[in-house]
């Protein structure tokens, strides 16, 4: 008996521990590609439609610069359709589009995109499951229709900025209006003698953040995510490394619905 026990704890010693339930995501900081999505379609009141677009940049920490031409391109037609060429790191939806007239029937719009050697396709068709909603895009999915709802998005406009610069950074001021809905949540308060080891500083109610949508390279913000909007405006400053055009896309945010808007900045080479 005891010989049959030492024979059944060598074959399970050989055999190995058994294997795991769950092998964690390798995350990757830097050297994987990025993914074009078709987000889906909008109706328009004309009778045209408008593809909907986002990305995926599998890294973690890279900012991914592809322009437009070859390695980043829109298909049929011309290769730059305003697409964007300044790719910031893991997903980030419902960031361009791009309008087909009415006849454009159940032909394809491929978006495609090479980096890091590898070549990735979005491919965008009218097909009715693939129908969206201004609501949906400006809710990031929502797919409550919003009729019973008195909120409205907010409005915002970006005042003319100052001359562009590599040497001072650039002031960039939103100016918002907004209804006032929905009431920002109070924060919430603590129990007593309660321990909380995670601190929110996202601002409550009407905010603006920035994001770049093109560039020949990294423009950095002074305000690394949302503002808080005082009197109807929220400041903050941009700086540049390398001259060229930069598209810049701030967004409103009321907390529930939201409104962007872009900036384009011309940085002129240092005449010096």
């Amino acid at each position: 008996m005891r010989n049959l026990f030492w024979l059944a704890a060598s074959l399970a010693f050989a055999q190995g521990p058994p294997p795991p339930t769950y092998i964690p995501q390798t995350k990757f900081d830097a050297g994987q590609n990025v993914v074009p999505v078709f987000e889906g379609w909008l109706r328009n009141t004309d009778g045209s439609f408008t593809m909907v677009f986002g990305y995926f940049n599998r890294n973690f920490k890279e900012e991914l610069v592809i322009p437009a031409g070859p390695d980043n391109k829109i298909e049929p037609g011309e290769a730059d359709r305003g697409q964007p060429t300044y790719f910031l790191p893991r997903r980030q939806p419902w960031v361009f589009r791009v309008p087909v007239p009415k006849d454009w029937g159940q032909k394809e719009l491929v978006w495609t995109l090479t980096s890091h050697g590898r070549t990735e396709k979005a491919y965008a068709q009218l097909l009715p499951v693939e129908e969206i909603t201004e609501r949906i895009i400006m809710t990031r999915g929502n797919l409550n229709p919003g009729d019973d709802d008195p909120n409205k998005p907010p409005s915002i406009t970006i005042a003319p900025p100052g001359a562009a610069s590599l040497t001072s950074p650039l002031t960039l001021t939103a100016l918002v209006t907004d209804d006032g809905l929905p009431k920002p949540r109070a924060p919430v308060k603590p129990r007593p003698g309660a321990q909380s080891n995670t601190v929110d500083n996202r601002p409550r109610g009407l905010n603006v953040s920035w994001m770049q949508y093109r560039g020949p390279a990294k423009a950095t913000f002074d305000a690394s995510g949302p503002m808080p909007v005082a009197d109807g405006k929220a400041v903050t400053t941009v700086r540049f490394i390398e001259p060229g055009t930069y598209v810049l896309r701030a967004t409103a945010n009321d907390g529930q619905l939201s409104t962007k808007v872009d900036l384009t900045v011309t940085v002129k080479p240092d005449t010096h």
